[in-house]
């Protein structure tokens, strides 16, 4: 089994910058994959980013520019650094790792962006 628990969520006005953590509790250089998914009220849980076991990286169009995801192997945790926040972008943020067939979900963090 694995943990995955996300941190970094809040309140932010627009233009403002949010920094989401996802620690894993074993280490992810086995992992697949590594990614943040969001859930605004309404809607489909989403596809922000992903990050490779290689390093590559892809981007939703509507966050290209301006979210950034990166790991640090050492300390078991990917991050999604959030810059030019809108209120768009409010939803739950949700970590996600793929370890071979099988799908690993945090609990989810609130970021919520006021105009």
């Amino acid at each position: 089994q694995v943990q995955l628990v996300e941190s970094g969520g809040g309140l932010v006005q627009a233009g403002g910058s949010l920094r989401l953590s996802c620690a894993a509790s074993r280490s992810i250089l086995s992992y697949n994959a590594m990614a943040w998914f969001r859930q605004a009220p309404g809607k489909q849980r989403e596809l922000v980013a992903r990050i490779t076991n290689g390093g590559r990286t892809n981007y939703a169009d509507s966050v290209k520019g301006r979210f950034t995801i990166s790991r640090d192997n050492a300390k078991n945790t990917v991050y999604l650094q959030m810059n030019s926040l809108k209120p768009d972008d409010t939803a739950v943020y949700y970590c996600n790792a793929i370890i071979g067939a099988t799908n690993y979900w945090g609990q989810g963090t609130q970021v919520s962006v006021s105009s």
